[in-house]
Order: structure tokens, then sequence, then C-alpha cells
């Protein structure tokens, strides 16, 4: 499984996610520009010592990468109609959060408008915290592959 940040702003959270990548055995995928340096003190006290367990790449051009893959891929956004939980997913599925800031470029939502999902929240809550929504995503994935077994 792949997980891909678009955008991410605060270290912390991709710090966790890195946390998170490392003790499912997922790969990471940051899409440029990045709201910090991947070099940020925060950033790797978040992650602690995972940094060296888990595949991190960086891109600059998600469309392109998406367009070039063959996995199935889903946007977890708080504008989807479809659940999280309505999808089988596969181990090769790639799971996409957008920027804490901006959320995800309409554009997509355009063009892969079958590829967006949610995590239920109460209608008033804006989002939840992205390293929050990254582990809800992959352990769903991990659940389902489980359970496949």
């Amino acid at each position: 499984m792949k997980v891909i940040l678009y955008q991410p702003q605060i270290p912390p959270n991709t710090g966790n996610v890195v946390r998170t990548c490392a003790v499912t055995g997922s790969e990471l995928i940051l899409v440029e520009p990045l709201g910090f340096k991947v070099s940020n003190r925060w950033l790797k006290r978040a992650g602690l010592d995972y940094w060296d367990g888990v595949d991190v790449q960086t891109i600059d051009n998600l469309e392109q990468f998406l367009e070039e893959t063959a996995h199935p891929f889903y946007f977890f956004s708080s504008h989807a109609k479809r659940v999280y939980t309505d999808v089988t997913y596969s181990k090769d599925s790639i799971l996409i959060f957008g920027s804490e800031t901006s959320g995800l470029p309409e554009s997509f939502h355009d063009k892969w408008p079958d590829s967006f999902v949610k995590i239920p929240m109460q209608e008033s809550a804006r989002c939840l915290n992205l390293a929050t929504s990254v582990g809800i995503g992959v352990y769903e994935v991990v659940r389902q592959i489980s359970l496949s077994r």
C-alpha cells in the first residue's frame, strides 16, 4: 500500500504518518511543494526512529503519477459522498490525503469523482487531523487484507 500526502504543511503530522507507514509496511509519497524541509527537527522528532524503515519518495506532479499507475487509488476528502468503508481495498491500493490547509485541488474531484471517499463526521465539523485520517484509512486497508487471508 502507498500513502500519498498532497502538499503537507505541518511537520508533526507528516512525522506521525511516517510512524503509521512504518508499522504497517506502507510506502509514503510526499507531493511538493512541502510546507517544511524534510530535515525539519519537528518532523524527525514526530517520526522518531521510524524514518529508516519507510520508503519515502517525493514527487512534484501527482496528476501525472496517478495517470501512469495501474493501481487503484482513493482520495480521502470531507467533500466526498461515498464512505471509505464502502470500498474494497487491495494491498496495492494508494490512499491520497490533501494538504492540512487547502485539501485537494478541485480538478482532482472533476477528473476522478468516483475515486473520492470520506470519513464520516459531524456535519458542523471542518475536518479531522491529517495523521488521524491517514491512520483510519490505512488500518481499514489492513483490516480488509487481514480478513481476506
